[in-house]
């Protein structure tokens, strides 16, 4: 089973809601990562629309917050907004609303933000927000002050609890991240409850690989991205088809040292894939990256690392109803 790319009309500008999404149930956050922790949020979300018979939609923010209040640090995105979208139509949200998180928007009040984005724009009828979701200048508007205003504007809050793991541990972006960043692709996608993905656009490389025999499709993933550099075992998409692979991410310190390129070479598969869309859910961490003394042992490790990736693809099972629609 492959997630169909949500229709452009699922995600909507805050500035132009559609009729269709007005009145609902709206579940708010930056829910970067779409994680285990954020689907015990967003799952109350859906139950309440579903109860109700009204839409279910999340509101949320581009860029993130953190971007614009810290914007010579870049971010570590886990979920850019079109895997993000993918996410939550595959739970079976009716729409995401993105807001526009710049220095206007950040300085609404809380009672601004209740007031033009809940009650006016969207018509909220229920909210659904996790146990430390602040909003408003400053971040001046708590929970509590959102379930008082919502009973003063005539629509219900609900408040999450967090999720915590079997170790007791909260489940967040951060521990994904930090995992990510060590090459721990089991445990940020247990965490995940999905497989994550990189998403991009395929472009154009020094044609190493296929002179090594190895033909690969080559990413350049977002500023801020701390995969860990090394080889992993893929499944990837590519125009609504899955295909088995390989990927290397690094600085290829064989050859040059270069700029950090996530390069991907498909098992079984002849064609062009230059400027197409891929998408590529990493399963396993099979090494790290490392500097041989010779092409030819690097070829003969590239082809043990195929061998490897096979066997791991070869025995996949879905972590959870959303990666199967995500990964399967």
């Amino acid at each position: 089973m492959t997630t169909d790319t949500p229709s452009p009309a699922f995600t909507a500008s805050l500035d132009a809601v559609p009729p269709a999404l007005g009145g609902g149930v709206v579940a708010i956050g930056n829910f970067d990562g779409v994680h285990r922790g954020h689907q015990s949020v967003l799952a109350v979300a859906l139950e309440i629309a579903r109860d109700r018979g009204v839409p279910a939609l999340v509101l949320t923010f581009e860029p993130h917050p953190r971007a614009l209040f810290r914007p010579d640090q870049p971010m570590f995105r886990l979920t850019p907004p079109a895997v993000k979208a993918r996410a939550l139509a595959a739970l079976g949200f009716d729409g995401m609303v993105v807001a526009g998180f710049d220095h206007e928007f950040a300085a609404l009040t809380a009672d601004g933000f209740v007031d033009e984005v809940l009650w006016r724009r969207l018509a909220a009828r229920h909210v659904v927000i996790g146990y430390d979701f602040h909003f408003g200048r400053a971040r001046a508007g708590t929970p509590s002050f959102l379930v008082e205003a919502g009973g003063r504007r005539g629509f219900g809050v609900t408040v999450a609890e967090p999720l915590k793991d079997d170790t007791g541990g909260a489940v967040s972006s951060t521990r994904i991240r930090d995992a990510l960043s060590v090459g721990d692709v089991a445990d940020a996608n247990a965490l995940l409850g999905w497989r994550w993905q990189v998403d991009g656009t395929v472009q154009h490389g020094d044609k190493r690989g296929r002179e090594l025999g190895f033909p690969t499709a080559n990413l350049a993933l977002p500023e801020g991205t701390a995969l860990a550099h090394g080889i992993y075992a893929v499944r990837v998409r590519v125009d609504g088809r899955l295909h088995d692979g390989v990927a290397s991410y690094g600085r290829r310190p064989t050859f040059d040292d270069g700029l950090p390129l996530f390069e991907v070479h498909l098992f079984d598969f002849a064609g062009d894939l230059y400027g197409r869309p891929v998408t590529a859910s990493l399963v396993a961490h099979l090494r790290p990256e490392e500097k041989f003394a010779s092409v030819e042992a690097l070829v003969r490790q590239m082809d043990r690392d195929c061998a490897d990736a096979r066997a791991v693809l070869a025995r996949l099972a879905p972590l959870s109803a959303l990666d199967e629609a995500m990964t399967f």
